[in-house]
């Protein structure tokens, strides 16, 4: 809306349009490391683009472009990361989103292919989120794992996981094992058990040993619906990012699996993309259902009455949604 006039105004709409000028500057920035030389101090377009090894024409339309986006900012002339920017896009620092900027680039294309998919309600792309032997989980693996650091540290903190003790661990569908490297990290006598496909796995592991907790991780390779998870056998299990590309069925079959794992008194996490009931927001969840859309047969974005009634069906009587420092909601259910 245009305060002055009172009439609407076309800047968000433009905004919306010209996205993909956004992500593509940010990605290319990330791919030249633009980010880290401001961090290391270069801080004009000429020394930015002799450390990055570009053009200097090129540096200043990214540099530029990155000043429009808000995460660089100027002052006297000379070029500086803005807080957000030195927090999530410095490689190398625990929330960097960088790689995810990446990978999201380099997946633009298959954009392309909504306009069909809206119309069949089938993907067109052989990369499937919910088949296992692809090669972008090599990428997308770790490109991911810092967004879940802050639900990850949420749920630690409600749970009280570093004063917990030799507690067991279940991560259902773990991927890069970022849950075990920040609950072993904080609770030196915890252990952990990820149960995922074995080229996911084997990810984990590299992951989850740069964290130096690898001594108390522990794999299970297979498939989560047809793997059994035990009889209470864990203390707190977690199941992340999962549930928005399963089915309801799926969604129900393995909350009922995971109550049998829990040991009496156990803790099921959940973390996800939650939308309201009614579908009015948050607004990236909303947004996100079409990646879903795209990527799976069956997935979408659930609702906590989806949630709710799920976890209810399989045995859970408190369960309770918190919100995190991130698009993302974690659900605790005992």
């Amino acid at each position: 809306m245009n305060e002055a006039s009172g009439q609407p105004s076309p800047e968000r709409i433009m905004q919306i349009t010209t996205g993909n000028w956004a992500q593509s500057i940010l990605a290319t920035s990330a791919i030249h490391s633009l980010f880290n030389h401001l961090e290391a101090g270069a801080d004009t377009p000429e020394q930015v683009a002799k450390a990055a090894e570009l053009s200097q024409r090129g540096t200043q339309a990214l540099l530029d472009g990155l000043v429009g986006l808000g995460l660089v900012e100027t002052r006297g002339g000379r070029y500086h990361n803005t807080p957000e920017a030195a927090a999530f896009l410095v490689e190398g620092k625990p929330g960097y989103l960088g790689g995810f900027a990446k990978v999201i680039f380099a997946d633009m294309p298959i954009r392309a292919d909504l306009p069909q998919v809206a119309r069949t309600g089938v993907p067109v792309t052989p990369e499937r989120a919910d088949l296992p032997e692809n090669p972008f989980w090599e990428q997308l693996v770790p490109a991911i794992a810092p967004l879940s650091v802050p639900s990850a540290l949420a749920a630690a903190q409600r749970l009280g996981l570093a004063e917990a003790g030799p507690i067991s661990i279940l991560d259902v569908g773990g991927g890069s094992g970022i849950y075990s490297s920040v609950w072993l990290g904080m609770n030196p006598q915890a252990r952990s058990t990820q149960l995922d496909w074995a080229n996911v796995n084997r990810i984990a592991h590299r992951l989850v040993a740069e964290h130096g907790v690898a001594d108390r991780f522990h794999t299970v390779d297979g498939d989560f619906h047809t793997t059994d998870f035990g009889t209470d056998l864990y203390d707190v299990a977690v199941y992340s990012h999962i549930a928005h590309q399963e089915s309801p069925a799926d969604n129900r079959a393995v909350f009922a699996k995971f109550r049998q794992a829990l040991k009496p008194g156990g803790t099921l996490v959940v973390n996800d993309f939650v939308v309201e009931d009614d579908r009015s927001g948050p607004p990236f969840p909303l947004i996100f259902h079409t990646t879903m859309l795209l990527q799976t047969t069956q997935g979408s974005t659930w609702t906590r009455s989806d949630y709710h009634a799920w976890l209810s069906a399989a045995g859970f009587t408190d369960i309770q949604f918190h919100p995190t420092p991130s698009p993302a909601t974690i659900v605790l259910a005992r």
